[in-house]
C-alpha cells in the first residue's frame, strides 16, 4: 500500500525561533529525523511507496533524502577506494514529493495528492511525527475485514493532568487522572480508502470532516492500542525519545527485532 505522510505544517509548538526553517518531521531522533523513523516502521512491514505531502520547510526535507547517507545507519566496507554497503535503508523505497500548499489544512493535503493515489483501494496515511510499535499487518486487516471505510489507531489519554468533580457549592468530589477516564484519542495512523475523497470539502480536515462523517454512518474503524505511542509534538517529547533513543530504549523501532533474531 503507498503510504501518506504529512510533514507540511508549522509545527509550532516544536519551533524555537520564529525564523527556525526546520520542520518538525525533520526534528531529530537519535542521527536521523523523525520522518525517516515513521518510514522505517512502514518499510519494515513492506510499505515502501511514500507520498510526502509538503509544506513549510519542504527544503529541508527534500535536501534530506536527495543527500542521503546509507553509511549514517548502515554497516559499509570499502575496497578499492569503492564503497560496499552491507545493508541499506531506503534504496528500494519509492518517495514523490508534492507541494501541498503552506497553510494547507490536513484534509486538504490529502485532496492534494489524490492523484497520486489512483488505482489504490487501501493506503496509509500519517503525521509524521507519532512513534509507535503498533503491528500494522493487524491494522490493516482488522479494517479490511471489518468492510469499513476507513480505520483510524486510537490509544488512552496521554495527558499527565487531572480532571476534579465539584458540586454546586463548588466542593471538589473526585479527582481522576486523565489517563484513567474511559476515553480514546487518535492515534495518527490512519487506513484509508477512496471514499474519504468524497467527504473532504475543498480546505476541510481529515478527522473532522471526513473521519467524523464515517463515524456518524458507523463506517469508521478504531483499532485500539495499548502498547507503545508517543508523539513528538513538543520539543519536550522529542527529546525524550531522543535521550530513549540513546538508552537503546526504542520499542518504536520494530525493524531492530528482526535483525536481532
Amino acid at each position: 500500500m503507498k503510504v501518506v505522510l504529512f510533514c507540511g505544517g508549522f509545527g509550532m509548538r516544536m519551533r524555537g525561533a520564529a525564523d527556525d526553517p526546520v520542520p518538525k518531521p525533520m526534528q531529530l531522533v537519535g542521527p536521523r529525523p523523525l520522518i525517516w523513523h515513521v518510514m522505517r516502521y512502514y518499510a519494515h512491514f513492506g510499505h515502501k511507496d511514500f507520498i510526502l505531502c509538503l509544506g513549510y520547510g519542504a527544503t529541508h526535507i527534500k535536501n534530506f533524502f536527495l543527500t542521503y547517507q546509507e553509511s549514517d545507519s548502515n554497516d559499509f566496507v570499502i575496497r578499492d577506494g569503492q564503497v560496499q554497503l552491507l545493508s541499506s535503508d531506503i534504496s528500494d523505497w519509492t518517495i514523490t514529493f508534492v507541494d501541498t500548499g503552506l497553510d494547507s489544512a490536513i484534509g486538504e493535503r490529502l485532496r492534494r495528492v489524490r492523484r497520486h493515489l489512483a488505482g489504490e483501494e487501501y493506503f496509509l496515511a500519517n503525521y509524521a511525527d507519532v512513534l509507535t510499535d503498533a503491528p500494522l499487518n493487524e491494522m490493516i486487516d482488522k479494517c479490511v475485514a471489518s468492510g469499513a471505510a476507513a480505520s483510524m489507531m486510537i490509544v488512552p489519554p496521554q495527558s499527565s493532568f487531572h480532571c476534579v468533580n465539584v458540586n454546586a457549592a463548588g466542593e471538589v468530589e473526585r479527582i481522576t487522572p486523565v489517563a484513567k477516564l474511559p476515553l480514546w484519542e487518535n492515534g495518527g495512523y490512519f487506513v484509508l480508502t477512496q471514499e474519504v475523497f468524497d467527504l473532504l470539502p475543498p480546505g476541510g480536515d481529515l478527522v473532522e470532516d471526513a473521519c467524523g462523517r464515517l463515524a456518524a454512518q458507523g463506517r469508521l474503524l478504531g483499532y485500539q492500542h495499548l502498547g507503545f505511542w508517543k508523539p513528538a509534538d513538543t520539543f519536550k517529547e522529542r527529546a525524550e525519545l531522543d535521550a530513549a533513543y540513546h538508552s537503546s530504549l526504542r520499542p518504536w523501532m520494530v525493524w531492530e527485532r528482526e535483525a536481532a533474531c
